[in-house]
């Protein structure tokens, strides 16, 4: 009788991880990287908001060699002397303390915080460190997803570490290996998903680590009031509070159906789903963008014909920035937009489609002066600014798409052409 040796029995699978997603949010971003150049200002209501001014322009002319660090604190220029129409980017944790923060206008937190130090946002240095501290997550944990200059969500499922206490191990070593690399802190929450994790994020700031699991669903996230939901803005929350729902647990109470009924079947059902912490949106390494844009909001009021000249540059400046944009992360656009805002904060918005992909300044220019002729501009503006749209990869945008008549894409040309020698500002 033959010898036959029987074959192994295949391995049962090995059971997946529980899924652990962290959501990293630097903590107040612009202005700790403004106070590693400026420590004597560590610990004081600090704001930043806007672009370089005279006044900031003063203080460096007055500084000649001596270094950022040795400016005494009393030749900083205080929120209580802004005029203008700037936003606050973001403040540090001493100015919060007396309500002010993001988003909000310069002249209201002046009167909040009007002796609160003032600086202007310096983009350079912000993009240098986002990219040092995004850089230094990847060396670690690769599953990395962009959400803006100073976020990230990471998938800590799979990488050494990632599952030891619910991730705060792993969240330890990033934490640690950011600071070495940036002197910079960050708050870092752990979860089963993207939703939960966001949450989670804002429990321990700054330089904390919040891990929650679903079984912390009830104790944690149902307290919470329904605008921590990402995604619930001020018009939801209103209509949810005029319903009577308050936090999350009463979002969750509610029948899936009332929902539906009160908010339309997609965002009902959608409400229910992450009042219950359900979210099973992928930590995305790469996704592309649906379009850029660059636009600003003036110190103040412009008029069209009393500030012709002063529009011009501002318009040429933003275009060449938006195909500055374009270039370096390799896109180009089909359709041009413009956004304008006037002085009675109503908004106006104008779209181009070219006959051709571009990424050309003057280009843009041209097809956004189109836009232009197309709105009224009786009135003074607050805010300018212009979008690329229809976005494809430089590479591959298709050279013969067109499929309109030849003669009403020779006309459509003709007219881009012509307004190289006519702009309404």
């Amino acid at each position: 009788m033959p010898d036959v040796t029987p074959e192994p029995a295949p391995s049962a699978a090995l059971p997946a991880l529980p899924r652990r997603i962290a959501h990293l949010d630097m903590d107040a971003f612009f202005a700790s990287v403004e106070l590693l150049r400026y420590p004597q200002l560590k610990g004081l209501p600090v704001v930043i908001g806007g672009g370089r001014r005279q006044v900031d322009e003063a203080l460096m002319a007055r500084q000649g060699e001596r270094a950022l660090r040795f400016i005494p604190v009393e030749e900083f220029p205080l929120l209580k002397d802004y005029t203008g129409r700037g936003v606050i980017t973001t403040a540090t944790y001493a100015a919060r303390q007396f309500g002010v923060g993001s988003a909000m206008g310069m002249m209201k937190a002046a009167k909040l915080c009007p002796q609160a130090i003032v600086l202007p946002v310096d983009f350079d240095e912000i993009r240098r460190f986002s990219r040092a501290f995004k850089s230094t997550i990847a060396e670690i944990a690769p599953l990395m997803q962009d959400r803006g200059i100073d976020e990230v969500y990471i998938d800590f499922t799979d990488v050494p570490g990632g599952q030891r206490d619910g991730g705060r191990a792993l969240a330890r070593l990033i934490q640690r290996a950011i600071f070495e690399k940036t002197a910079l802190t960050c708050s870092i929450g752990v979860a089963p998903n993207k939703l939960l994790a966001k949450m989670a994020s804002e429990f321990d700031k700054p330089n904390g680590i919040s891990v929650i699991h679903e079984a912390d669903l009830q104790s944690c996230i149902w307290p919470l009031g329904v605008r921590k939901i990402n995604g619930i803005g001020p018009k939801s929350g209103d209509r949810l509070a005029a319903l009577g729902i308050q936090t999350i647990g009463e979002l969750a109470a509610q029948d899936r159906q009332f929902l539906v009924k009160q908010f339309g079947k997609a965002s009902g059902a959608w409400m229910h789903e992450v009042a219950w912490g359900r979210d099973d949106s992928p930590v995305v390494t790469e996704s592309e963008p649906v379009s850029m844009s660059r636009e600003t909001t003036f110190e103040r009021d412009l008029h069209a014909v009393r500030d012709k000249a002063e529009l011009g540059e501002i318009f040429t400046r933003l275009c060449e920035q938006l195909a500055g944009d374009l270039q370096r992360k390799g896109y180009v656009a089909k359709t041009i937009g413009i956004k304008l805002r006037y002085d009675d904060f109503r908004i106006a918005t104008r779209d181009q489609t070219a006959q051709a992909y571009t990424a050309d300044s003057r280009t843009i220019r041209k097809i956004a002066g189109l836009c232009l002729k197309r709105v009224p501009l009786d009135q003074r503006l607050r805010l300018l600014g212009v979008r690329a749209s229809a976005l494809v990869k430089a590479g591959e945008a298709p050279v013969h798409e067109s499929k309109r008549p030849v003669a009403q894409a020779n006309a459509a040309q003709t007219a881009i052409e012509s307004i190289a020698n006519y702009s309404l500002f």
